[in-house]
């Protein structure tokens, strides 16, 4: 099996999430969401129970806040399809826990690299993800088979730039 590595990049409320989603539901094998998010408040939780619900049946959700290499290790391979939501969540986390963050990136890195099957990344939603996609996401990037780079918010359908490898 190859490696598929995809980071979907976009504007809030883009459609950049349920882009993500298909592209994971559109590959035979079984489907994996890893979650980064924690539950702190009943409103988290309800939100959470929501996407839980809109993804439906078939997926196995594994709720993994910090150690998101190490999900990706026991995961991502087998013929699984796997979708990580949100990378910036994890990097919040582990800045909230006083981890190590860029030796926990390497380790993203290296986990990411070592990966037999697809593998879609969801960053952020929300008003600074462009600073976000630019700084702290580079390093996926320039990792990743950027085959579905960004959706541009505000056009019906989406508009979807493809990209054949990674950045020079």
């Amino acid at each position: 099996m190859s490696t598929d590595i995809t980071l979907v990049l976009g504007g809030a409320r883009s459609g950049k999430s349920r882009y993500a989603e298909g592209l994971v539901t559109a590959s035979p094998g079984p489907r994996v969401y890893i979650a980064t998010a924690q539950v702190w408040d009943s409103e988290m939780a309800d939100r959470v129970a929501r996407h839980k619900q809109d993804r439906g049946p078939g997926w196995t959700t594994v709720e993994e806040p910090l150690d998101l290499p190490g999900a990706l290790r026991r995961h991502a391979g087998s013929g699984a399809n796997v979708l990580v939501d949100c990378l910036t969540l994890w990097l919040s986390n582990l800045m909230m826990a006083d981890a190590d963050v860029p030796a926990r990136s390497t380790e993203l890195l290296a986990a990411l690299a070592g990966v037999e099957g697809r593998v879609v990344l969801a960053p952020p939603r929300g008003r600074r993800r462009h600073h976000l996609e630019k700084t702290r996401h580079r390093p996926v990037s320039h990792i990743a088979e950027l085959r579905h780079a960004a959706i541009t918010s505000g056009r019906h359908p989406p508009s979807i730039y493809v990209a054949a490898g990674p950045p020079a």
